[in-house]
């Protein structure tokens, strides 16, 4: 087995020539493919343009309409607001009336109450007298009872 070397049919300026040649192509195919690489990044910036820009349009129609719908309410609660203060203060100074009339109502009720208590109170006084009387008598009458039936006192004959 004898090793034969591999022989060169051509020269070194050929294969410079055609590995420059194949270098070339391969460049050439990588600037196109950066090339296009570069035109989608274009077309994807200016979609990202439309889209910010339709964003801050849909951002001012909706701060408008906030802004509308915030006066709007703002409005409808000083409406309400004002509706409520009148109904309280109708509601307050009726009740303020009715309360005047009950206190006055129950005052009179009171003076009444306050004289019958002063004429029941001068009647149990007179009571309580009569009371009194009538148990010292009956005391009396027991004690002189008793001593006239243990012979403490003279039996009239």
């Amino acid at each position: 087995m004898t090793n034969t070397s591999p022989t060169l049919s051509y020269s070194l300026e050929d294969f410079l020539l055609r590995f420059e040649q194949r270098i070339d192509r391969q460049f050439t195919e990588i600037n196109q493919k950066l090339e296009q690489v570069n035109q989608k990044l274009y077309q994807l910036e200016l979609g990202q343009a439309e889209i910010i820009g339709e964003i801050k349009a849909l951002d001012q129609k909706l701060s408008g309409e906030i802004r509308a719908l915030d006066e709007r309410l703002s409005g409808e609660i000083k409406a309400l607001d004002q509706k409520l203060s009148g109904e309280i203060n109708a509601l307050d100074q009726k009740l303020s009336g009715e309360i005047k009339t009950l206190d006055q109502k129950l005052s009179g009720e009171i003076k009444t109450l306050d004289s019958k208590v002063t004429g029941i109170d001068k009647r149990l006084d007179n009571q309580e007298f009569i009371n009194r009387g009538v148990l010292v008598a009956v005391i009396v009458a027991l004690l002189g009872g008793t001593a006239k039936f243990f012979g403490w006192l003279p039996v009239d004959k």
